[in-house]
């Protein structure tokens, strides 16, 4: 949700289009149909002597540069399509800088006829647009990235009919399943904080302030949010309730009907655009969304025509990027400009302008381990089966269910001191935490390790992660992270030997294990089951590597503490915060896996 704007890095052999010589800039103040007036920026080509397309981005992040002689220096995904032409309108979204009206977190789809959402607001910017923009040839691409990303697929809903093309990139999706604000229902607590010290409400119409970093008065965010105790002392600390959207986000813990409606993934039905959804393996924010939404469109309008792709990218990184690396691993190519040149701008021409199909798949999939661009007909690839990879005795794995009637193993876990997320201090949520290596906890008692033999044959995981634990706890609250983890061998080259890279990692808080609308108390000492599905991964794990899992109750401070009792965890008190001791059991009656989409 961190924002992303087509703030355009240029790749190798990439040449700067200049804007102001070939495009002229317009403001507008668009009327919606119960008279609020969004701020609209336009650049059209200054050759008028053919029409163009229509490339919209709605944001509530800011236009800038506001001022029709204030010229962005670059405009479109890549400078590929401004060199080609096309009208480019940017557009504050209700509520946000200098547009009026009143901005809503994720606003809802209108309930009532005659009302206003994001999907309506849309609408009637491009019916304005189609009518009084001179030179457009009366077609209209949707696309943004992350909350840009939410306008896209929300405009993509009982759309306008020129609109003939959507990409949502990194779309928020669904704020409490998975995306920026809750995992599995532990609250992402690091790269909340940083977003809504930022983003707060405004009184607009209002022109932006240079932003101002908040004082954290250290380096060390693990240090800076321990000292800060229970969630609910940012509040009473920092923002003084001043911020109502830190101030909800917090306050709704539960699946409740605040977050259900929020959803937009529910609401994508028979959407009319042919529809390139766009993410990165390596999303912080968010992956989930990305992927529940291409399901989702799938499943509920069979009829469109949608294509996934996801490529070895942080949050946005094929827009500001190589894509070539993140952090100590290489992907061995520039995989932005691949995305690009063969993969986004023949789309956005092919709809808009009538060039040549490009004929892509159905899934256009970067497989990381052994770097290559793979086209799928469809995702998770239907040559993937399920398999389980059992935790075993000697903190070892097996593709065979444990013989032994008996066996766990435990750890003790205190949130006076929580597992880091990261090998170092940081005040953000690092992206290459995403494939980090996690050799840095590797000492730690509080942290168990099981792992395979050194792998005679290579193993592809393709699809979603699905850990099954059966727990046990002396607290009545527990979370439970589980990682899985690609383990290099002694003699790798380029620096990795013993590398443990991370390739996914997600938490779960025991109270949801039943249901995220309502939580249970654990009950000490008695064995419970957690089932969940981490986002997909599409990872080969070479002959030699090794297969690892960790399993821990902390992820600090990406992930807020639980305290290990049952309550409201934001307003946990101090004497909440108690140390447990955690089984993981690994029995016939009582087996703990993974379930891996492995291909035949």
């Amino acid at each position: 949700m961190l924002p992303v704007l087509f703030s355009v890095v240029l790749l190798p052999g990439q040449a700067q289009h200049d804007v102001r010589v070939n495009y002229e800039k317009h403001e507008y103040r668009i009327p919606m149909r119960d008279g609020v007036r969004l701020f609209t920026t336009v650049y059209s080509p200054r050759d008028h002597s053919v029409s163009y397309p229509i490339l919209f981005t709605r944001t509530p992040y800011g236009v800038r540069p506001y001022g029709p002689d204030e010229y962005s220096k670059s405009l479109g995904p890549s400078p590929a399509f401004a060199a080609d032409g096309f009208i480019f309108v940017f557009q504050d979204v209700r509520g946000r800088y200098m547009s009026e009206g009143t901005w809503e977190e994720m606003r809802p789809e209108k309930d009532k006829p005659n009302g206003t959402d994001e999907s309506t607001d849309c609408y009637d910017s491009v019916d304005w647009l189609i009518k009084n923009l001179p030179n457009n040839n009366g077609k209209v691409g949707l696309i943004g990235i992350s909350y840009p990303g939410f306008y896209a697929e929300a405009g993509m809903i009982s759309s306008h009919p020129a609109v003939v093309a959507a990409s949502p990139q990194a779309p928020v999706t669904d704020l409490y399943m998975g995306d920026d604000a809750y995992h599995n229902g532990a609250f992402f607590l690091l790269a909340n904080f940083e977003f809504y010290s930022l983003f707060n409400r405004q009184n607009n119409p209002v022109l932006p302030d240079p932003e101002k970093p908040f004082p954290y008065g250290t380096e060390d965010g693990y240090r800076f949010f321990l000292q800060m105790g229970s969630v609910k002392n940012a509040n009473d600390r920092y923002f003084h309730r001043g911020n109502p959207y830190w101030t909800e986000v917090v306050d709704h813990t539960d699946y409740d009907a605040f977050w259900k409606a929020r959803n937009i993934s529910r609401h994508l039905r028979n959407i009319r655009p042919a529809v390139l959804i766009v993410g990165g393996w390596f999303d912080a924010e968010d992956l989930a969304g990305t992927l529940k939404s291409y399901a989702a469109i799938r499943t509920q309008s069979p009829e469109t025509s949608v294509q996934l792709v996801m490529g070895p990218w942080t949050h946005g990184g094929w827009a500001r990027s190589k894509g070539d690396k993140l952090g100590d691993i290489d992907f061995g190519s520039n995989t932005s400009q691949y995305y690009q040149d063969q993969i986004e701008l023949p789309f956005f021409l092919h709809y808009l302008k009538g060039a040549p199909d490009p004929n892509l798949p159905a899934a256009y999939v970067f497989q990381t381990g052994r770097n290559s661009w793979q086209r799928e007909s469809s995702w998770p690839p239907a040559h993937a089966t399920k398999k389980r990879l059992y935790l075993e005795a000697a903190k070892s794995l097996s593709w065979e269910p444990p013989g032994a009637s008996t066996g766990f193993d435990e750890y003790v876990s205190d949130p006076q001191h929580p597992v880091p997320f990261f090998d170092r201090p940081t005040l953000e949520p690092e992206p290459t935490y995403m494939d980090a290596d996690q050799r840095f906890v590797m000492h730690r008692r509080d942290v168990l390790i099981y792992q395979t033999p050194p792998l005679t044959e290579e193993v592809t995981v393709s699809g979603p992660v699905s850990p099954c634990l059966a727990i046990s706890s002396t607290g009545t609250d527990s979370d439970f992270v589980v990682k899985l983890i690609d383990v290099y061998p002694p003699d790798a080259d380029l620096g990795l030997a013993g590398y443990e890279q991370l390739v996914r990692g997600e938490p779960f808080r025991a109270k949801f294990r039943n249901s995220f609308e309502h939580p249970e108390r654990l009950v000490p000492g008695e064995i419970s089951l957690i089932r969940y599905s981490m986002p997909d991964v599409n990872h080969c794990f070479l002959r030699g590597h090794r297969i690892m899992v960790q399993i821990q109750s902390s992820w600090f401070p990406l992930v807020d503490r639980n305290p290990q009792t049952f309550t409201n965890i934001p307003y946990a008190k101090a004497s909440d915060f108690v140390k447990a001791t955690e089984r993981i059991y690994r029995s016939a009656d009582h087996p703990s896996f993974i379930e891996l989409s492995v291909e035949r």
